[in-house]
């Protein structure tokens, strides 16, 4: 499947599916809309507007000619549902979703005849079937917004390279030249999120990341900045729901 080139195939909707070895992608784009899905570890997705973590029973919604790179810690298969634009119900813009059992078992169905099929065939009976099922896919929280400022950038590129950095906001605003108020202001206008939010969420992203490769939970709590792991577990199941344990099982 994977030597189809989806920008090629004839048919509207279908599915992909390869085995990947732990990597870093290059920057790419495709014509068509993606859902993309791996069945285990858990990826990291970039384009020029943030990052979405994408943990198992989850996917991620790229829109059409929207630049991106896929990376993981982990081997993984990945299987990838494209469409043309307008042909899958999802939101008009990039997200996370939570993929239920019976989706993920028609993926990989789908990406079994991937797009040779034909249509009014009992193959694209099953394209619809995941098509008729997408809007009932919930959107999860697992997107960290960049921002445009270039003194923003830079203290976010600091943080992302060690989410642990104990720098106060005046601390980091000093480093690119400017005040504390002016960071607080460009990080709401631009983001969307407060600074004290947005540090909690890259967090809270680089925690999934780590912790989808196997690694423990106490050391990813400590690396990451909590003092104590009780106090990350607490935000973790505030912000998604369920303790890391039970999270990833």
């Amino acid at each position: 499947m994977a030597l189809i080139d989806p920008d090629q195939a004839e048919r509207e909707v279908f599915v992909l599916a390869e085995r990947y070895d732990p990597l870093e992608g290059p920057w790419h784009a495709h014509r068509r809309a993606q859902l993309i899905h791996a069945s285990e570890g858990v990826l990291t997705v970039r384009t020029h507007t943030g990052l979405w973590v994408v943990p198992p029973q989850r996917a991620v919604w790229i829109l059409p000619g929207t630049a991106h790179q896929v990376s993981s810690r982990k081997a993984f298969w990945l299987r990838t549902l494209y469409a043309e634009p307008g042909a899958a119900p999802l939101p008009d813009a990039c997200c996370v979703v939570g993929v239920d059992r019976l989706v993920t078992e028609l993926l990989i169905a789908a990406s079994e005849f991937g797009a040779a099929y034909s249509p009014g065939g009992p193959e694209a009976r099953l394209i619809q079937v995941i098509l008729d099922r997408l809007p009932r896919l919930e959107v999860a929280p697992l997107h960290l917004p960049s921002p445009r400022d270039a003194r923003l950038k830079g203290i976010a590129s600091a943080l992302t390279t060690n989410p642990a950095d104990p720098r106060t906001l005046g601390e980091l605003a000093a480093t690119v030249g400017t005040t504390e108020r002016t960071v607080a202001r460009l990080f709401l206008k631009e983001t969307g999120l407060t600074f004290g939010q947005w540090r909690r969420q890259l967090r809270l992203l680089a925690a999934l990341d780590r912790l989808g490769a196997g690694e423990s939970v106490s050391n990813v709590a400590l690396d990451i900045g909590y003092e104590d792991v009780s106090s990350f577990i607490a935000v973790f199941k505030s912000a998604l729901g369920d303790t890391p344990a039970r999270y990833f099982r």
